[in-house]
């Protein structure tokens, strides 16, 4: 072997172990990328994960506020009709009749406002505290909008576990193909999801859809 021939073969050594340092580099950094996009999937989890119970939570809470609201407005239908029929009465009566009659009717209109409003003396301005029909349907539409904004979490949670998830089988996919292009594309989609999840636990942009 000549001195040329042993340059050319040190040549063709140095760039193969060149290209594989390249490989080596490429794979760790799609490594490094699917390992970041996994701890972001799981943090997502965890927010969609609660984001499921709050909704599940509120609704429950909204559902029983509502029908603690329903049964007082039937109590309270009932009394107004029984605060016609005296009504009636008390027109007709005389003398002595009155009186009852009367007493009565103040008695009923006002439990009729107690069924209306009935705040919690412990809490005089909290319009959700109490046991009046203005204040159920004040705190039962506290639960609606919280279940609203759980809603709107999951929403945000769900998309960008799609994009995640997506973006970790593409890093796996570039990782075999040392591919650089579906790399990018998995960093891409990893950002998005990621931008999703933060956008999840601070609702700064609605989606659109």
């Amino acid at each position: 072997m000549d001195p040329a021939d042993a340059a050319e073969m040190i040549g063709e050594v140095s760039e193969e172990n060149g290209g594989q340092d390249a490989v080596n580099r490429f794979r760790g950094r799609a490594a490094l990328l699917i390992a970041l996009i996994a701890a972001v999937l799981a943090v997502g989890g965890l927010g969609g994960g609660n984001a499921t119970d709050d909704m599940i939570i509120n609704t429950i809470r909204a559902s029983d506020t509502w029908a603690f609201f329903q049964a007082k407005n039937v109590r309270q239908t009932g009394y107004e009709l029984a605060v016609e029929r005296l009504e009636d009465e008390l027109a007709t009566a005389t003398g002595a009749a009155r009186a009852p009659i009367a007493a009565r009717l103040a008695a009923y209109r006002t439990q009729i406002a107690r069924y209306e409003s009935e705040p919690d003396p412990a809490a005089p301005h909290d319009p959700t505290a109490g046991e009046g029909k203005r204040e159920l349907s004040a705190r039962a539409r506290g639960f609606e909008a919280a279940r609203e904004t759980a809603m709107a979490r999951d929403d945000n949670f769900d998309w960008a576990e799609v994009l995640l998830q997506i973006a970790l089988v593409l890093g796996s996919v570039a990782i075999l193909a040392i591919n650089r292009a579906i790399l990018v594309l998995s960093a891409v989609l990893g950002a998005l999801g990621a931008l999703l999840v933060a956008n999840g636990f601070t609702l700064l942009v609605v989606l659109p859809f």
